[in-house]
């Protein structure tokens, strides 16, 4: 079954995001680390914690993604927006690690005109910084759409990352992944409408699929190659709504793609209740199984 869910809150709790996840039929789900726009995190209950972890395996979910928050920029050209990113993705890291076996997803970040080079340096550097031998959590680079000075824009950029850590710290290797965001991959350029297979290949080539851990599926609003990040509800925007060129047929590819089909997927997609993205989760999963 197609394991699928959305950003959830943890303001009531961690064991009452896995029952609200039950109640709009998701068998995974994605959280904030902390406030998605910065600040201190709310301290952990290990109980509450635990009863989540329990009922994640009673219930048989799949993967967690939880995500950074947006503010961290760990390529910033500000030391003082560097050093926020580490301190806050390593306090992240040991924290999850009270939730283990789940993934940690982060935007890379904008290196504001320092230039890429220089911005995938200052990335792998963070990294290597807050990832420790041994620990739990796989942490997840996320494909961005190329906005302003983003890092990420390209497979490239992505695999650039990966090895830089892997060079420095072999022991990380198998602690480093990528999540793959429809929404981004389009709107830098990729053609996920009429060559999916074409785009999983070249991912395969420069980054390597056994590296790909979880998928963002989101609509666009923008056509392919526009480098805006503007998320549509599924089937709205240019993926999905056959009025702009894509179209059921492109989702269902992407959710029945044998190199992503067995991934936990999440949803984005911008609605204001719940009961939006319970019809995008049964939506989904009913091209899945077909």
């Amino acid at each position: 079954m197609l394991a699928i869910g959305c950003h959830l809150s943890t303001t009531k709790g961690y064991e009452a995001m896995g029952r609200t996840a039950l109640d709009i039929g998701a068998n995974t789900f994605a959280f904030f680390t902390r406030n998605p726009r910065g600040g201190n995190a709310k301290a952990l209950d290990p109980a509450d914690v635990a009863a989540l972890q329990k009922l994640l395996g009673d219930e048989g979910f799949a993967r967690l993604v939880a995500h950074a928050p947006y503010t961290y920029n760990p390529c910033s050209a500000k030391e003082r927006a560097r050093e926020f990113a580490l301190q806050a993705m390593a306090e992240d890291l040991q924290r999850l690690e009270m939730l283990p076996g789940h993934y940690y997803n982060f935007h890379p970040g904008a290196h504001v005109g320092q230039g890429a080079e220089r911005g995938i340096e200052l990335i792998v550097d963070c990294l290597c910084q807050v990832m420790f031998e041994g620990q739990r959590t796989t942490v997840l680079l996320e494909t961005m759409a190329g906005k302003g000075t983003e890092v990420g824009r390209s497979f490239e950029e992505i695999a650039a990352i990966i090895r830089g850590v892997i060079a420095r710290r072999p022991e990380l290797d198998g602690l480093l992944g990528v999540c793959m965001d429809t929404c981004h991959v389009s709107d830098a350029g990729y053609d996920i409408i009429g060559d999916l297979d074409g785009v999983v290949e070249e991912f395969d080539r420069v980054v390597g699929l056994e590296r790909l851990r979880a998928v963002h599926i989101n609509d666009s609003k923008n056509p392919r190659g526009a480098h805006k990040d503007r998320h549509e509800v599924i089937g709205g925007g240019y993926l999905g709504n056959p009025e702009l060129g894509g179209g059921e047929s492109v989702l269902q590819a992407i959710v029945t793609h044998p190199a992503l089909r067995d991934l936990p997927f999440i949803l984005e997609t911008p609605h204001d209740e719940l009961s939006g993205y319970a019809e995008e989760i049964a939506y989904l999963r009913g091209l899945a199984d077909r």
